[in-house]
């Protein structure tokens, strides 16, 4: 008979680690008496970060002491407590291999019904003072589970735990567990997940995810949805040569780039990015830049665009130093920004040289789906600095569905309304609103930072749904390190203080940065942290694949193993080492 042995709350405090602060509510308490279990917590309870935990659905964390005696056993400890696990709900019974999702019980005055398994953090290890932890409670099986409250009301330990309805498909949550962060994944399984009403909304989408994922394809969709690239075209660089340039606005100029035999080069899905190495000072390391292929996909040429920035390095050697027949190192086309096929409607709005990847998608729409709805929006500043815009008018006239609105922030007096642009201003929430688009349209947006959040703000209250806006950033994306607050000013990315290493050089692209690697760091992503470069994790021993990173060149070695291996081109740089000189897209 399952029982309620302990029942344990902790507030959110701050905690000291690794020279930094995390808010964290993982510290829990056994309470005597009886406590009241209300919809979003138990009395006295509460999370320090609620994007990863807390909410209706992630109510009461649930821990077995069937676990608490293996984990004792495995690790060696003697020193575990109720509450040691994070979990609300110290447990005899209800083991994760029998307890399955949409399970209801009945624990003295409340009712409650299991929605989800533990989701993978850092701060168990943090709790545990054992890294490996989060790795450890999915390879085990034994991750605990999360309870939502269906009727309020008191519960005490040492209550009896009744319960009252099977979930439907019979779904463990040890099956449920590890079909997001196992390598087994059977898509019936997956389907079945999905017909349980009471699993959580974020599994819900994970297991979409991987539902649409393609047979055979590698990668997580499910965990990190831009970890699954097709696999690259090549390893590294090669050398392509650049075969005609082309001036497309008063900033922006175009290169062809071409197999220096004429051999044809492996085809790019729209949307998809190439990064080169340059170098405009042989006397100083090279640059290593991103920019995204602006042609006709599967074109036996490469295009890209580069828009020339006022204190650019990079694109003013481009614009004023390289000529045709001069070579470029390259790596393979990459990312995940890519144009799904369907017959949905297509809203592609971009700024300035954001043009560029939604172009591609337009030639693929012109070119393979006439028929589909289309919504071409930019913003430009005038007709100086409209790119493509000849180009884009083509591609549209061979749509007979598609709409377009130009936007001319600052027009001439050259400019024409209704031949050159459409509207006067920039493009915003009013113009998104007065569209009536259609709420099962997919969006892609590209450009500056706060033109795609307002942009996705709008697309949002039009009717879209989050996973239907699908976002394109160049330079730095913005990090996510969960429980810790910044601390002000992000600092531009630097070498590491202290005595420079002597091991394999690490070039982070987005950073504009390469340094040698140093032992001491323990793992690229520890290396990155020391330089200020904006990553994003939340595990930090190889399962939650938040830190997934591309990687362009160069091998990595891991410790520990991850769970799972990531895609192939891409690394796990919570638990990578270099193991030659690489490169990484950070």
């Amino acid at each position: 008979m399952a029982r309620l042995i302990s029942v344990n709350v902790g507030l959110p405090k701050d905690v000291h680690w690794q020279g930094r602060t995390v808010r964290t509510g993982i510290w829990k308490h056994p309470v005597t008496g009886p406590c009241t279990a209300r919809r979003l917590n138990l009395d006295g309870d509460g999370q320090g970060d609620l994007a990863g935990h807390g909410g209706e659905m992630r109510a009461v964390m649930v821990y077995q002491l069937d676990s608490y005696r293996h984990w004792q056993q495995v690790l060696g400890r003697d020193d575990l407590t109720h509450g040691q696990f994070g979990e609300n709900f110290t447990v005899e019974g209800l083991p994760d291999d029998e307890v399955c999702i949409g399970d209801r019980y009945r624990i003295g005055g409340a009712v409650f019904e299991v929605t989800q398994p533990r989701v993978t953090c850092y701060r168990v290890g943090l709790r545990m003072d054992e890294p490996r932890m989060p790795a450890l409670l999915v390879t085990h099986r034994r991750p605990g589970f999360y309870l939502r409250v269906l009727t309020e009301g008191e519960v005490e330990a040492g209550q009896e735990i009744v319960k009252i309805a099977d979930g439907p498909e019979r779904m463990t949550v040890a099956e449920a567990d590890g079909l997001l962060y196992l390598p087994e994944r059977p898509r019936t399984r997956i389907a079945a997940a999905l017909r349980i009403p009471a699993l959580s909304p974020g599994w819900q989408g994970s297991f979409r995810a991987l539902l649409r994922q393609a047979d055979g394809a590698a990668g997580n969709p499910g965990l990190n949805p831009d970890g699954s690239d097709p696999r690259p075209a090549w390893d590294g660089f090669r050398p392509l040569t650049v075969a005609a340039t082309a001036i497309e606005s008063r900033s922006t100029l175009s290169i062809w780039l071409a197999d220096p035999d004429g051999a044809p080069l492996p085809a790019a899905a729209p949307g998809q990015y190439l990064t080169v190495r340059l170098a405009p000072d042989p006397g100083r390391p090279a640059l290593l830049r991103s920019y995204s292929l602006s042609g006709p996909p599967g074109a036996q040429r490469y295009r890209i665009s580069v828009k020339r920035e006022a204190h650019g390095t990079a694109s003013a050697w481009i614009h004023g130093s390289l000529r045709t027949g001069d070579t470029l190192q390259t790596a393979a086309p990459r990312g995940a920004f890519t144009l799904a096929p369907g017959r949905t409607p297509v809203v592609l709005a971009s700024a300035g040289v954001g043009v560029t990847p939604v172009l591609a998608m337009l030639h693929a729409l012109a070119e393979t789906s006439p028929t589909r709805p289309v919504w071409w929006l930019h913003g430009a500043r005038d007709g100086a600095e409209h790119p493509f815009a000849a180009e884009a008018r083509h591609l549209l006239a061979r749509l007979p569905r598609s709409h377009t609105r130009i936007c001319y922030s600052r027009p001439r007096p050259q400019d024409r309304q209704g031949t050159h642009y459409t509207d006067r201003g920039r493009l915003g929430a009013e113009l998104v609103a007065a569209l009536g688009l259609p709420a099962d349209a997919d969006a892609y947006l590209c450009g500056p930072a706060a033109f795609m959040a307002d942009l996705t703000t709008a697309l949002t209250a039009a009717g879209l749904g989050p996973d239907r806006i699908r976002t394109e950033l160049f330079g730095t994306a913005a990090g996510l390190t969960p429980g810790i607050a910044a601390a002000g000013e992000a600092p531009a990315p630097h070498p590491p203080s202290g005595t420079p290493g002597d091991g394999p050089a690490v070039a982070f692209t987005r950073s504009g940065l390469t340094v040698p690697w140093k032992d001491e760091y323990g793992t690229l992503l520890e290396l990155a942290e020391a330089c200020d470069v904006a990553v994003r994790w939340s595990c930090r021993t190889g399962v939650c694949r938040t830190c997934e990173t591309r990687l362009l060149d160069g091998a990595v070695t891991y410790r520990p193993d991850p769970v799972e291996a990531p895609a192939p081109g891409n690394a796990l740089i919570c638990c990578a080492r270099p193991d030659r000189d690489v490169v990484l897209d950070l």
